[in-house]
């Protein structure tokens, strides 16, 4: 029974998801590659959580940063990758109402998390780059503590405010998601009474939760950049713009996906290309982080490297 009339007028019970693709050859493709895909990279970002805990060298506050940023990447890919892998094993696309509210919610729970960690580090380089006699004082570990904290207190806040405000919404006539996971744009699609309000809060609470911390991680690397330019050494200069290298790719990767995601509110005839950007942001971007911040960084590669083959740093 896939819908059933409510007495507060909410007809529908469950949603179609349509995944990828529907072609069964295809499915089998797509299973194979997102099964790898996700055990890549929950081990790659488990691995990199292993080398920040066990050396010494990577115990600063920006490897204390990246360290939250690899298990928020593995949650992000657990919420949408393995039920995607099940209902392709089951070949059952519904997924209830509540199961649909409840994954929008940690979705956007750790997405929010991620944007305000990735602020984190950005003012964590520019302490270290523009303020390095102060650096130990204003980045201590009760100051780390509080900054992680803080960011999942407002993601909280985030996600809970657009999961209850979806769930005052009617759902009454399609229940098909042309997606793998749900969320609000697709959401906002299939409802039957007006979506005014919730389209206001999601641009309005996009400007604080990402509006923002865009602005003072430009801000930040606007002051690095004009500081390490007055750096007479060459080799300064790279060491210095190396550091900051792996974590501007990141944050192009993801705040350039969330901006197509979510700011093309009601382009139905998008909805394909939305599931491209999908993939990006909720597989291949926390897939690539791990190899993004080892690829330059000769301490992250040595302590993986003891993590991986269980020997231990005899210097």
């Amino acid at each position: 029974m896939e819908s059933q009339l409510g007495v507060n007028g909410t007809a529908v019970t469950e949603f179609i998801l349509l995944g990828l693709v529907e072609t069964p050859g295809l499915q089998q493709v797509v299973f194979v590659l997102f099964f790898f895909a996700y055990l890549l990279t929950v081990g790659g970002n488990l691995s990199i959580l292993a080398a920040v805990s066990v050396e010494p060298k990577l115990h600063t506050p920006m490897y204390f940063f990246l360290g939250n940023l690899s298990l928020l990447d593995v949650g992000c890919i657990s919420v949408t990758v393995p039920s995607m892998l099940g209902r392709l094993l089951s070949h059952k696309r519904t997924v209830s109402y509540a199961a649909c509210l409840t994954q929008l919610f940690f979705f956007h729970q750790l997405a929010g998390v991620d944007c305000f960690l990735l602020t984190a580090m950005a003012y964590d380089r520019f302490l270290a780059i523009c303020r390095p006699l102060t650096y130990s004082t204003c980045m201590s570990q009760t100051v780390q503590r509080v900054l992680v904290a803080v960011s999942w207190a407002c993601a909280f806040s985030n996600a809970l405010t657009h999961t209850v405000a979806v769930s005052t919404l009617n759902f009454c006539g399609p229940n098909v998601i042309n997606h793998f996971y749900c969320d609000l744009p697709q959401l906002f699609q299939l409802s039957c009474s007006s979506t005014q309000l919730n389209e206001l809060l999601l641009f309005g609470l996009g400007v604080l939760m990402a509006g923002a911390p865009v602005i003072l991680i430009v801000t930040s690397y606007a002051h690095v950049a004009a500081a390490v330019l007055r750096i007479r050494s060459a080799e300064g200069r790279k060491k210095a713009f190396s550091t900051c290298g792996s974590h501007l790719t990141v944050v192009g990767i993801f705040y350039g996906t969330g901006v197509f995601s979510y700011m093309r509110l009601g382009s139905v005839e998008a909805s394909d290309k939305d599931k491209g950007i999908g993939v990006l942001n909720t597989v291949i971007s926390p897939m690539l982080n791990p190899l993004i911040y080892s690829l330059r960084n000769p301490d992250v590669q040595g302590a993986l490297k003891r993590v991986l083959t269980g020997k231990r740093d005899t210097a």
